[in-house]
């Protein structure tokens, strides 16, 4: 199999590793001259063999909506685009309707692993039509984590689908980072008494029901920084927290939990806390999310 991915940024050159280890031919396109293997989007599309599968990893908006502008004037019939950038699910129902005009095939995959997918595989939800998802299951089989497939890779509906529940999944996980990050303030706030912050965490590892790698990743931050004094406690969103709790209030569906760790984050631009260091350090552990260091 011959794979065309678009944006070869922390992930994307990440993916396309994993998937020449995994013996997938890869021609990658990307804007820096340094990352790309070749010189145009055009000249991507030459080099791969007809039917073409192509992989966006674009950020999302108006980047991604070029780039699928671009595809629609450049594939034939048959050819499948497969977006894997955080889109919101509803961008997903506008592409797959401007390239089935084209005869386009298009899946939406929403990708979870960060800068550590290349060596542990990607957590993949995945939206489109059976016949496409079949087609591209070499593709999802290279980069989802060893073992068994459905612990993985989920085909979970129709195109949007996989953005919808990596839209979910993400709101989670603000929620899951949030209440490690109080934790660990309130456990700092009593230094008197905890005497290692570090070591409570890390005996969190295994065996208690609160373990998880995001627990893994927190302790790793510390054990770097273990008070966190390196970094401010401001904390960016990348718009899927936000968009989680918007389908939240069309659906009438209470994520009180959700909710707040969104507007913690707010919270965090205008006020440094130890509970905010502790997000953003999560935060550079598993996406390489850039942090603002302490004094700025």
């Amino acid at each position: 199999m011959h794979i065309g991915i678009i944006g070869l940024g922390k992930m994307g050159a990440n993916m396309r590793e994993r998937l020449r280890e995994h013996d997938i031919e890869v021609t990658g396109f990307d804007t820096n001259p340094d990352l790309s293997d070749v010189a145009s989007l055009h000249d991507l599309v030459e080099a791969l063999p007809a039917p073409r599968l192509v992989w966006v990893m674009v950020p999302s908006g108006h980047i991604t909506d070029g780039v699928v502008a671009d595809l629609s004037e450049f594939l034939d019939e048959g050819d499948l685009v497969i977006n894997g950038g955080n889109s919101r699910y509803t961008d997903d129902l506008r592409y797959g309707q401007r390239l089935d005009v084209h005869g386009i095939r298009f899946v939406d995959a929403g990708v979870s692993g960060g800068v550590w997918g290349d060596r542990y595989g990607y957590g993949l939800m995945v939206g489109g039509a059976d016949a496409d998802v079949e087609r591209a299951m070499p593709v999802f089989d290279a980069l989802r984590p060893d073992g068994p497939r459905e612990e993985g890779f989920s085909h979970v509906g129709p195109v949007g689908a996989g953005h919808y529940a990596k839209m979910v999944h993400n709101g989670v996980e603000y929620a899951l980072m949030q209440a490690y990050a109080e934790g660990y303030e309130l456990l700092a706030k009593r230094s008197d008494l905890v005497t290692d912050v570090e070591a409570t965490f890390a005996g969190w590892q295994r065996g208690t029901v609160v373990r998880s790698w995001l627990l893994e990743l927190l302790v790793r931050a510390l054990e770097e920084d273990p008070e966190l004094d390196d970094i401010r406690g401001y904390v960016n969103d990348s718009g899927e927290g936000r968009w989680t709790v918007e389908e939240a209030i069309d659906q009438a569906v209470p994520v009180p939990t959700i909710s707040a760790a969104i507007f913690a984050r707010f919270v965090s631009r205008q006020e440094d806390s130890p509970a905010m260091r502790a997000v953003a350090s999560l935060r550079n552990q598993f996406g390489g999310h850039a942090v603002t260091p302490a004094g700025e």
